[in-house]
């Protein structure tokens, strides 16, 4: 039972954001079969939101887990994204419609998504603060909380100015753990002073700390880069709940496997993330964890992660690599530099500016402005 909600079974959840697809759709049968092993194994929360999977995801719950359990056996979490809504008066039919995509009457947690300085300011003018708390009085919410991605120094002013907050999500992972840009440490030691419990997402980073490099894979002593990345963030004494975002059966088994019977890292695993740290930091990556936020909105129709990852690949020097590349429909030569992109980075990715960097490194960058190029799309 967990210390901080004990309606929730154990410490580990399941992130709805990358269900398994076959070309681009959510595959429902592979998704059905995990969600029954994960509920068998004894945990039961789930996490989703309206942008995940392009608004399929809260519908694929609905089919694979609340259509199926009894509702008391599981916990569910959605998302007030600002994104999907422009007014005070667009928000209480998006949750309505929320409900009725996911099959139920009430979410045990509502979260408003992806926080930062700009979004709490939207959230605050649109008073969804307080239609969140009149929809919780309603029943219809048992805890309200955020996703963030900004500074310490935002969490710390939005955790202020709005007590009501029950739990904070955040990226935490031990690459990030002292980022300048993510400030993992800080923000959790925020929550801390505020005596909010944390929700992490991203314990191994959109899966990158799973593939590791292989001076790096020599310090894991015999266990996998998922179990050392996920029990590090678990470890922490005000961590409710670890998700990770489980893409086929086979991650599902390692990773409850694991977590079935929790144990904190030992001394000496602690001692080996801060060499895999360095190993990890010492690459030339593009820090991308995948999450599509950027993909909604781009101009050029983009899958930007996608571009991201071949590109790693190239600079990786992986054999096929730059064949993969060019291979792609629309790659980095597709962009209009709107930069729409950068501003919803949960990362703080200058996408535009990389995107011109790869356009450089494979010699296919145009002469013509950003403001060119976007003025010739919007004419089309």
């Amino acid at each position: 039972m967990n210390k901080f909600f004990p309606e929730i079974k154990k410490n580990f959840g399941f992130g709805c954001m990358r269900f398994p697809t076959v070309e681009e759709a959510v595959d429902v049968g592979a998704v059905m079969e995990m969600v029954d092993y994960f509920m068998e194994a004894g945990f039961n929360y789930f996490d989703t939101a309206r942008p995940y999977h392009g608004g399929a995801s809260e519908g694929v719950l609905k089919t694979c887990l609340t259509s199926r359990y009894p509702r008391e056996s599981y916990v569910l979490t959605d998302k007030l994204s600002p994104t999907k809504f422009e007014t005070e008066e667009d928000i209480r039919p998006l949750f309505e419609d929320q409900l009725k995509q996911c099959g139920v009457e009430y979410f045990d947690f509502y979260l408003f998504h992806a926080n930062s300085a700009e979004r709490h300011r939207k959230f605050t003018e649109t008073r969804a603060y307080d239609i969140v708390q009149e929809l919780k009085s309603e029943g219809k919410i048992r805890h309200v909380g955020m996703s963030f991605h900004d500074s310490a120094r935002v969490l710390d002013k939005i955790l202020t100015e709005r007590p009501e907050i029950e739990v904070v999500q955040l990226q935490l992972n031990y690459v990030d753990w002292d980022d300048m840009k993510v400030q993992s440490r800080k923000c959790y030691d925020v929550c801390k002073k505020h005596g909010k419990p944390v929700l992490v997402m991203e314990p191994v980073k959109g899966g990158t700390l799973v593939n590791l490099p292989e001076k790096a894979v020599k310090e894991l002593n015999g266990i996998s880069p998922a179990q050392l990345a996920i029990r590090f963030a678990a470890s922490f004494p005000d961590v409710a709940m670890v998700l990770s975002g489980m893409s086929n059966m086979e991650q599902m088994v390692e990773n409850v496997s694991f977590m079935k019977d929790f144990k904190p890292l030992t001394f000496a695993e602690e001692q080996a993330v801060g060499r895999i740290r360095t190993i990890y930091q010492a690459q030339n990556r593009i820090p991308c964890t995948g999450c599509k936020y950027c993909v909604e909105g781009c101009y050029g129709q983009i899958n930007i992660p996608q571009v991201f990852a071949r590109m790693n690949d190239v600079l990786e020097g992986k054999e096929g690599a730059v064949e993969a590349y060019k291979a792609l429909d629309r790659a980095a030569d597709r962009c209009v530099g709107c930069d729409m992109c950068s501003h919803v980075c949960p990362q703080g990715l200058n996408i535009r500016m990389l995107m011109g960097q790869i356009q450089d490194r494979f010699g296919n960058r145009t002469k013509k402005t950003p403001r060119d190029r976007l003025r010739e799309k919007k004419a089309k």
